[in-house]
């Protein structure tokens, strides 16, 4: 079974990717940040999968600055997904964060018409999912789990960043 988040406690096999998400609280403020690791020896779908997923994510923050529509994140990565045939997986979110985990904006990853523009100082998460099959997720009862509807693979990688007059910075880059 392929999980797009919170999967269980399977062992990890060779060939597997895993996706780790860190959160961080410093200071009176939250960071959140993942990146997709691939297990031992893993197929070239998946390689690409992971490369084209991580490229998603700089793609959508590079157009990143005061002033800039949010839906333009989006349709950056929605652009590189599919020029690489993989979709964008719709059910989750970027989100802002700082004193609040889970705060306003909602950033979504896909093609959009959603309101809103970048201001100077704000920060929140940019955190694509694509997937080589179904864009769509079902939840296990668990109420955590997640897999795409038809178990194909998926992959994640996400970053904090804080809008700058110019650009972008990354803030949860090691």
């Amino acid at each position: 079974m392929e999980f797009l988040i919170h999967a269980n406690y399977s062992v990890l096999q060779d060939g597997d990717i895993i996706n780790i998400d860190v959160t961080v609280y410093l200071n009176g403020y939250h960071g959140d940040t993942s990146k997709t690791f691939l297990c031992g020896e893993v197929d070239e779908a998946s390689k690409r999968l992971v490369k084209v997923t991580e490229e998603c994510l700089l793609r959508g923050i590079s157009t990143c600055k005061h002033g800039t529509s949010f839906k333009k994140i989006g349709r950056r990565i929605s652009e590189h997904a599919e020029r690489h045939g993989l979709g964008v997986v719709e059910c989750f979110v970027g989100h802002g964060v700082g004193r609040v985990f889970h705060s306003e904006p909602i950033i979504y990853h896909q093609r959009n018409n959603k309101p809103g523009q970048m201001v100077e100082g704000q920060t929140f998460t940019i955190e694509p999912i694509l997937s080589m099959g179904s864009i769509d997720c079902d939840m296990w009862d668990d109420g955590w789990t997640a897999v795409t509807t038809d178990g194909s693979v998926a992959a994640q990688f996400e970053h904090t960043i804080l809008i700058t007059r110019t650009g972008a910075e990354i803030l949860t880059k090691c």
